[in-house]
């Protein structure tokens, strides 16, 4: 089973979990990190890293948060691979721990 980011990544973007990531299976999008399942080893590094505590295996992702399985696996075709710490988003610290953020979430 894969790894999943769920919603508190939403408006944070930290990066610590696509540096430890062994298989560089992370995209980044605008405001959201995605997991592509397709390439997650289910080594579970990154989920100790996170933050925001977004990122769930997904036989332990909350039943709020099931929709992050499709969300993932569709951004993460989409999107360009990241390998490398950058800074989180400006609103990183204001959003940490917001609920609520779906409607954020930006795809393009």
């Amino acid at each position: 089973m894969a790894y999943i980011v769920t919603e508190a990544c939403i408006n944070c973007k930290y990066t610590d979990c696509a540096v430890v990531c062994p298989v560089d299976c992370f995209h980044e999008g605008p405001n959201f990190l995605a997991i592509d399942p397709d390439e997650c080893i289910s080594c579970g590094l990154c989920e100790p890293e996170c933050p925001t505590k977004a990122i769930y295996s997904e036989d332990n992702l909350p039943e709020d948060q099931k929709e992050y399985v499709e969300v993932n696996a569709r951004l993460a075709k989409g999107w360009p691979v990241i390998k490398e710490k950058k800074e989180a988003l400006p609103t990183a610290e204001e959003f940490k721990e917001k609920k609520g953020k779906r409607a954020l979430l930006t795809e393009a």
